[in-house]
């Protein structure tokens, strides 16, 4: 399985078509977690790193927890994210930090590794490939800054 990064440019922001609910009932729900905490780990010794507070435990841990809340939530999930924060607002939310379309790719890169492993456990590509088409697509939403 080869997961491709689609070119995004700032402004844009194209429909978005959340993941197949068939993702999250293969993968459940500790995977998942597993899943965006595994990315997280990968972001801490990135080139984006600088974007997030990994030089505070807490605070990156809320991240963490942050980010599962609202793709498990994104995926038909448990609305965790909405319990704790609200609406999701990710735009609004990602104002205050410069990313950009280098910055997406890398974020995207990393998640694409862990995406492609999943299919040695069983994991439908197809599902797979929805869950990656909304991280692809939905990623773009969030840049705010020109490379």
């Amino acid at each position: 399985m080869k997961l491709t990064i689609t070119d995004g440019k700032i402004g844009v922001r194209p429909p978005v078509t959340k993941p197949h609910p068939g993702f999250l009932h293969e993968v459940g729900e500790e995977r998942f977690k597993k899943l965006v905490y595994d990315h997280y780990e990968l972001i801490q010794k990135s080139d984006i790193a600088f974007l997030f507070p990994i030089h505070d435990e807490d605070d990156f841990a809320e991240a963490k927890q942050h980010a599962f809340d609202f793709l498990i939530q994104e995926c038909g999930g448990p609305d965790y994210f909405k319990q704790s924060r609200g609406d999701s607002q990710m735009v609004g939310r990602h104002a205050p930090f410069r990313i950009d379309e280098a910055g997406r790719k890398s974020w995207l890169a990393l998640y694409a590794a862990l995406l492609e492993a999943l299919v040695d456990e069983g994991v439908t590509e197809e599902y797979i490939k929805s869950f990656w088409d909304y991280l692809d697509i939905f990623s773009m939403w969030v840049v705010n800054t020109e490379s």
